[in-house]
Order: C-alpha cells, then sequence, then structure tokens
C-alpha cells in the first residue's frame, strides 16, 4: 500500500484520488481473503467489479472507479501489462435530466443562506465554479480591478479565469479582512501554514506562510497535512456547504 501511495504522488494525483484508490485496493485484496494482487488476475478482478455491482448494487460511476483504481494498481505498481483490464466491460452510465432550479427559487435559497456559506454559495454561482474549486481558492488569485478569479488545476488539470460579480466584490472584501485576521494569529501563535503544491515548500521555504498563498476560506481549525504531518490551515470541508444548502433548501420548501 505504500508503494500505491508514493506512485500515486509522484503522479500529482489530488489526495481524494489516493485517499479513493487505496480503499478500492485494500477492499479487492480483502475480498480475495488478502491475496496479493501479482497472484491475481482476469477472474479476480471480474469476481470484484460484479460483486460491486451485483451485491453491492454501486453505481456505475462507482465502479468504474474501482476499476480505474485497479488498473492503476497493476500498470503503475505492480509493472504488470494486463491488456485484458481494458476489455472489461463497465456497467452503462444512466443519462439523467438534470433539476434545473428557477432564477426566483435561486434567489430564494440564496436568501436563506447567511454567513461564509451563504458568500461561497453566491460565489460559486456566480462564477460557475465546482464546489471544490471555490474551496481551494488563493488570495492571490482574486484580482478586485480586473473583477477576475484565476482558477488553478480545475478538471482536467486546467488553468482559466472567469468573471468576479460586482455585487460580491464588497462582500468578499470584507471576508478576506478577517481571513488575514486569523491568519495574522496563527502566524503570532507560530503557526500559519498552508498546504503548497508540488516542490513550491522547498523552492521557497516562506511561500508556506505568505498571505497570498491563504485560502479565501479557510478551516475554523487548525489539522495535521496527511502528507507530511505539518499542523497548517487547510481550507473548509465541502460537507459543511452541503449540510448548509440542505438547510437552505428545507427553509425554502423547495421539493
Amino acid at each position: 500500500m505504500e508503494q500505491v501511495r508514493e506512485r500515486i504522488r509522484v503522479k500529482h494525483c489530488s489526495l481524494r484520488t489516493e485517499e479513493a484508490y487505496l480503499g478500492w485496493i485494500r477492499q479487492f485484496i480483502h475480498f480475495h481473503v488478502k491475496r496479493h494482487p501479482k497472484d491475481m488476475g482476469k477472474q479476480e478482478v471480474e469476481a470484484f467489479l460484479t460483486h460491486l455491482a451485483v451485491a453491492r448494487r454501486v453505481a456505475a460511476a462507482t465502479q468504474s472507479q474501482a476499476k480505474s483504481a485497479l488498473l492503476f494498481l497493476y500498470k503503475e505498481v505492480l509493472r504488470i501489462d494486463l491488456p485484458w483490464l481494458n476489455d472489461l466491460v463497465a456497467a452503462k452510465q444512466p443519462k439523467r435530466l438534470p433539476v434545473v432550479l428557477t432564477q426566483h427559487e435561486v434567489g430564494q435559497l440564496l436568501s436563506l443562506m447567511q454567513g461564509t456559506w451563504g458568500l461561497l454559495a453566491r460565489l460559486l454561482y456566480g462564477t460557475g465554479m465546482r464546489v471544490m474549486e471555490g474551496l481551494r481558492l488563493r488570495v492571490q488569485d482574486i484580482d478586485f480591478n480586473r473583477r477576475e478569479l484565476v482558477i488553478r488545476e480545475g478538471k482536467g488539470f486546467k488553468d482559466r479565469v472567469t468573471m468576479l460579480p460586482a455585487s460580491l466584490v464588497q462582500p468578499l472584501q470584507q471576508h478576506l479582512l478577517k481571513v488575514r485576521q486569523l491568519h495574522q494569529r496563527d502566524l503570532e501563535e507560530g503557526f500559519g501554514e498552508v498546504f503548497l503544491p508540488y516542490a513550491l515548500a522547498r523552492k521557497y521555504p516562506q511561500a508556506s506562510r505568505a498571505w497570498g498563498w491563504q485560502y479565501v476560506f479557510p478551516s475554523v481549525r487548525l489539522s495535521a497535512d496527511p502528507r507530511d504531518g505539518v499542523i497548517k490551515r487547510h481550507h473548509l470541508d465541502e460537507k459543511g456547504l452541503q449540510r448548509a444548502l440542505k438547510v437552505a433548501v428545507r427553509a425554502a420548501g423547495l421539493v
């Protein structure tokens, strides 16, 4: 498992991908009574994926993720070329019609979300950012003069620029004043570090404490970085936004 973790980090995959792949590989090994993957082949992989679809009735996207994890294990870690793994029949992705709120419903929903979660919800709606793109936004990625946001490593590891709605300029600036006070307090207490991508922390040792690199929506508490164990301030958890949104949906009476 340590070899898998090391290889995932060499490929610069996200921490979420790392956790997901490790989880599926661990389940695969336990499903076959802790046999080593190098001693298993097509029959065992098919049995595991079939078990997910039939016994556990997971969604097609979940089964596809499990297959990708096993593909990574055999190709990238064990260096075993298994051409049949690409040919395994995947579950069909169902085509769903999206649920689209009306303009009135959106306004009603956003009016019921206050504080940090309300600001984040408005920012996501007004800029078109995905949830994790908004949570991973850094201070230096906001250009108030041009009213632009730079989204780093969005879907497909591509950067892009999106607009910042005029109605959110002042609320966002007021929010950042509070975030800066929080960051200053962290520095005074000997903390103030934030996660930096790739090798930037080694190249620029002081950058992790710089204001520009801090998250726009930092967590309310410090935590240990799972990569190096250093106490840092991460960004907010998306589950908090999901809970706040659910409460607002219930309060608005939307079904």
